[in-house]
């Protein structure tokens, strides 16, 4: 017996969507005996794009019955049941999140038509669902709903079933839930993994590390690695043989972490260090009426910036959320390009350094402290936050503006003695990628860390 399915979703972060729709047609082999088919409600915001690919919207939704209150339905339905869908991956793993947050297991074999399809119909051009059934000739009404796309799964499955004139194929696809031998194998090696933050190493058989992350979910970004279809996680899939992590508190600790592990042990699927992760850089330069103006441009390694940006685009909602924290000026930003006030002083939240009205000095204090606040040039200083457990703070030391290392600490004068502190913390090499990592985080993060300047 098959609940074949199709899940309609909010789209959105990676295990943080929700279910919108889904339409099951129990099948047993040969005519749909059962089925159901409900709108849901999510509890949370379907993306615009979404809206726009189904039709489907939040105020659809306001009335439609909420997951748990038709889960009960579902098990049912597809009690006893092989769940096939088209990217049965996907929609399986909508199923299971969504039990998850009730807390209850949900486990059913699965199979996949478009694996299926590609082994019965091969030399397609295309097995997305549309143009599949387009070139089979198999109606489908309903496009990206959840009832269109599940009903013409249906009739793909059963021409399907017919191609397979050896069985061989189900068959093989139904034994031990589905699982490959490489399948059990990564679940085994997640099953102990922490729902928490910090850096994961995958290592093959002969102990060589061939892959270093970092996450702030640790498991659930190593079950992405190992679900995904991608060409190069399958190359990881196929060699990792044991999973190693070091929990490490935060997010600034885990990226310095994962930046000083990949340049050190060059794992051989690691490529994201080997291009410039930071593009732009914000600069000050001072202008012939002695103004101090600031501009977001690409990185130059012989001149001094204030702090980096991943792309120009970040660097620009940077200075826009300077102007009001900062009450800067438009112009002397260069987010308006004028040769008389800027838009801002026409509306009285410029005090008019663009048309010298308020004076450089006045002005001027204020970008410094812009610049004294973000840029850490010369200073010594000890960066605070969450540590790996209750009581534990990470530390990060620079000194001279220098990155010397980070460790934890449990008690107050380990931090506030420094000579202490430097046998407590773990050398690091001051990098220009380790002063972005910092720069940037300092500039997301700001409200919540602990800054020691001595």
């Amino acid at each position: 017996m098959y609940a074949i399915l199709d899940i309609e979703s909010t789209g959105g972060k990676y295990n943080e969507e929700g279910i919108t729709e889904i339409a099951i047609y129990k099948f047993d082999g040969n005519e749909i005996v059962d089925q159901f088919i409900s709108l849901i409600n999510p509890e949370r915001k379907i993306q615009s794009f979404v809206v726009g690919l189904t039709g489907i919207n939040n105020e659809m939704l306001h009335q439609a019955p909420k997951f748990y209150e038709i889960a009960k339905r579902i098990i049912e339905i597809t009690e006893g049941c092989t769940i096939v869908a088209h990217n049965a991956k996907f929609d399986y793993r909508m199923l299971k999140l969504e039990f998850d947050r009730l807390g209850y297991l949900y486990e059913r074999k699965t199979l996949c038509t478009v694996k299926l399809s590609k082994k019965l119909l091969p030399d397609f051009e295309s097995y997305s669902l549309g143009k599949l059934v387009k070139k089979l000739g198999i109606p489908i009404t309903d496009r990206h709903r959840a009832s269109g796309d599940a009903l013409a799964t249906v009739k793909l499955f059963k021409l399907l079933l017919e191609k397979d004139t050896d069985k061989e194929i189900i068959s093989s696809h139904l034994k031990l839930n589905a699982v490959s031998s490489i399948d059990k194998k990564l679940i085994r090696l997640i099953d102990d993994l922490p729902n928490a933050v910090g850096v994961y190493y995958f290592s093959n058989k002969e102990g060589d590390i061939i892959y270093v992350g970092k996450s702030n979910d640790i498991k659930k970004r190593a079950n992405q690695h190992f679900i995904s279809d991608a060409q190069k996680s399958k190359q990881i899939q196929e060699y990792t043989s044991s999973v190693d992590y070091e929990k490490t508190g935060n997010e600034l600790m885990a990226l310095l972490k994962e930046n000083q592990s990949i340049k050190k042990l060059k794992p051989k699927y690691n490529s994201a260090l080997k291009k410039d992760l930071f593009t732009h850089g914000l600069y000050m330069f001072e202008d012939h009426n002695g103004y101090f103006n600031l501009t977001v441009s690409k990185l130059d390694s012989k001149k001094d910036y204030v702090t980096s940006f991943t792309n120009y685009q970040q660097g620009k909602a940077f200075l826009e959320r300077a102007l009001e924290t900062y009450h800067l000026c438009q112009k002397l930003t260069g987010l308006h390009k004028t040769k008389e006030a800027c838009f801002n002083y026409t509306i009285k939240k410029c005090d008019g350094a663009c048309i010298k009205e308020e004076d450089a000095v006045s002005y001027n204090s204020r970008v410094v402290k812009l610049i004294e606040f973000y840029n850490y040039k010369d200073k010594n200083m000890i960066i605070q936050d969450r540590g790996r457990h209750l009581g534990e703070k990470s530390v990060v030391l620079i000194e001279n503006g220098k990155l010397i290392g980070f460790g934890y600490t449990e008690l107050n004068f380990q931090v506030e003695n420094i000579s202490i502190l430097k046998n407590i913390i773990n050398p690091m090499q001051n990098d220009r990628d380790a002063q972005h990592i910092i720069q940037s985080y300092l500039r997301k993060n700001n409200k919540n860390l602990k800054v020691i300047h001595f």
